[in-house]
């Protein structure tokens, strides 16, 4: 029997602390979210009327103070995080944090006489990059984090265009691959992979498996390492008639002006081949 109302007990304070992490998930995914530029400034908003201590702490790190204020000032505990004395006096008692990066993504709370009355969370807006190669080259990617990352491929080419995909992931040291990819793909500070061609343009994402945010999207473009040859070749001969047509149109004054036609004619030769290379 005593057996039996321990289990009970036991059971009854697993439900109790289930509740309170459910109710406060719940608070904390209410919270608004600031979304910040990579090493750009970002103001955590908090609008109440507060006549004593106000302070801003990181959620999980409460005894953590970076910012506080009161009725005679307001001070920089750390650096890098800051409150305004006159927005205080006025109930405005946002945080700013003067250069945002990843290492600053988190939830916050302000607190007024150790009462907590604002949860806002910051995230670092996702970077783009859009990459041009010729088939062969190797595609780097920066993880930009040291948290876990996933990399999805969205296809742009082929039967599989707008497909999307999931090739690796990294978490440390560790990186784990699909079998088409990791014989491709090596892993230093960034993520490399070799080899590339045009089945492989379209757009890579990295993202943070544990907070769920995008940190990077790579939009890529391959081109095969041909056409770029019909694309120099067509150029080259374009600027030679062009010159040479400026030239019997008139000497050297005249042939600058049509180094510009030899231009539109190399691209008019370049596109011309690559329509019946296609075809």
């Amino acid at each position: 029997m005593l057996f039996f109302c321990r289990s009970v007990m036991k059971s009854r304070r697993s439900a109790l602390l289930i509740l309170i992490l459910m109710i406060i998930t719940t608070l904390i995914t209410d919270a608004p979210t600031v979304i910040a530029p990579l090493r750009g400034s970002a103001v955590l908003p908090c609008s109440v009327i507060c006549s004593g201590v106000v302070r801003w702490t990181v959620f999980r790190k409460r005894s953590d103070v970076l910012a506080e204020c009161d009725q005679t000032s307001c001070r920089s505990v750390k650096e890098g995080y800051q409150m305004i004395y006159n927005q205080y006096l006025q109930g405005n008692l946002s945080l700013i944090i003067t250069e945002a990066d990843y290492s600053k993504r988190d939830w916050y709370t302000c607190e007024c006489d150790g009462r907590d009355i604002c949860d806002v969370r910051l995230q670092i807006e996702p970077l783009n990059s859009t990459v041009q190669k010729i088939s062969g080259d190797s595609l780097v990617m920066r993880l930009d984090v040291s948290d876990p990352v996933q990399v999805i491929y969205n296809s742009s080419t082929g039967a599989a265009a707008g497909s999307s995909d999931q090739i690796c992931t990294v978490d440390g040291e560790s990186l784990q691959c699909k079998p088409e990819y990791k014989h491709r793909t090596s892993l230093l500070s960034v993520l490399e992979l070799r080899g590339v061609n045009e089945s492989d343009s379209g757009v890579y994402t990295v993202i943070d498996t544990i907070n769920k945010e995008v940190i990077h999207i790579y939009t890529v473009t391959v081109t095969d390492v041909q056409q770029s040859w019909i694309w120099k070749d067509g150029y080259e001969r374009g600027y030679r008639d062009g010159y040479r047509t400026g030239l019997a149109a008139g000497g050297a004054g005249f042939g600058i002006s049509f180094l510009v036609l030899g231009f539109i004619f190399g691209w008019c030769a370049w596109s011309r081949r690559i329509h019946f290379s296609r075809n």
